[in-house]
């Protein structure tokens, strides 16, 4: 009903065409509903704009480069690739994080995305670093603007994309 009312407004239906204008009981028919419809978005948008984002605090165990275990949940660092265990700075990376992450209460804000059953989130430190952003400055990890937006971009150093070749080639999908 609200969909077809929308339409009706913004004149994304045809409409029929009979030569004579609405009577002002119909208009006023119109008026009603629109300002009820009025009334029915804005509660609708307050709604949407109290919902927030899941949060998980607690001390982390790092399990590679770019996923920690808070509470029991595997979370995937938001944003960022680093090198898998295996491959070329991957052990590097993991050791990094759990340098920065030793001791420290991790709060992680869920996102709503997930990847391969890991929670995604935004984790940060209680002095307000994020452990992305210090990943990628450390050049152990690598930006990936396909989920970020290329929020991080900036902070990778010189030459990173060669040395974590790995990462960029899975980025530019030529190989997982």
């Amino acid at each position: 009903m609200l969909l077809r009312i929308l339409r009706i407004l913004f004149g994304s239906t045809p409409r029929r065409r009979t030569g004579s204008f609405a009577s002002p009981r119909q208009q006023q028919a119109r008026v009603e509903v629109i300002q009820a419809t009025a009334v029915s978005v804005e509660t609708s948008s307050i709604e949407v704009q109290a919902v927030e984002a899941p949060i998980i605090t607690g001390r982390c165990s790092v399990i590679d480069g770019d996923t920690v275990n808070i509470q029991g949940k595997s979370i995937r660092l938001a944003g960022i690739d680093a090198p898998e265990l295996q491959h070329p700075w991957g052990q590097k990376a993991k050791w990094e994080l759990v340098r920065l992450t030793k001791g420290m209460v991790v709060t992680a804000t869920v996102l709503p995305e997930m990847s391969y059953d890991r929670i995604v989130a935004v984790c940060t430190l209680p002095d307000g670093r994020d452990l992305a952003a210090e990943m990628v400055k450390l050049g152990l990890a690598l930006d990936w603007g396909k989920f970020s937006g290329a929020k991080y971009r900036h902070l990778e150093p010189e030459g990173v994309r060669k040395k974590l070749w790995r990462c960029a080639a899975k980025h530019d999908g030529k190989f997982f």
